[in-house]
This record gives C-alpha cells, sequence and structure tokens, in this order.
C-alpha cells in the first residue's frame, strides 16, 4: 500500500474512494467483462429463469439489515 495514503486521515481516504468509485462508475462502458465473470452472470440468469423466485424487495431486506444492527 501507498504509505503517503496511509497517512491520510481516514475521512480523505472515504472521500478518495468515492471519487475513484465514481470515475470508474462514469467510465463503466470502457470495462470489460472477463470470461469468468461472463460464465458466471450467466450461470446466475440460468438459476433464475429456472427457479423463476423474484428475490426480496429492496425495502424489505434493507429493514431485515437494519433491525440486525
Amino acid at each position: 500500500m501507498n504509505s503517503h495514503i496511509r497517512d491520510l486521515p481516514v475521512d480523505q481516504r472515504l472521500r478518495l474512494v468515492e471519487d475513484l468509485w465514481d470515475s470508474i462508475a462514469a467510465d463503466q462502458g470502457n470495462v470489460e467483462l472477463t470470461d469468468a465473470h461472463r460464465q458466471e452472470l450467466d450461470r446466475r440468469l440460468d438459476a433464475y429463469h429456472q427457479d423463476q423466485l423474484p428475490g426480496a424487495d429492496m425495502l424489505e431486506v434493507l429493514d431485515r439489515v437494519r433491525n440486525r444492527l
């Protein structure tokens, strides 16, 4: 790890991570999937088509997470 980064206060490092993530999200069209990632996505999509389970509502999931805290 870059020692200069480690010397930054946590709040500045968090801001740096957020800025990096935002820059990656803005360029996501330029990110190529690896064969392994593509295979995993295909596997998950196939599993969804087989069982047709819609998953859980986002608000319900958030409530469950919050209740565990």
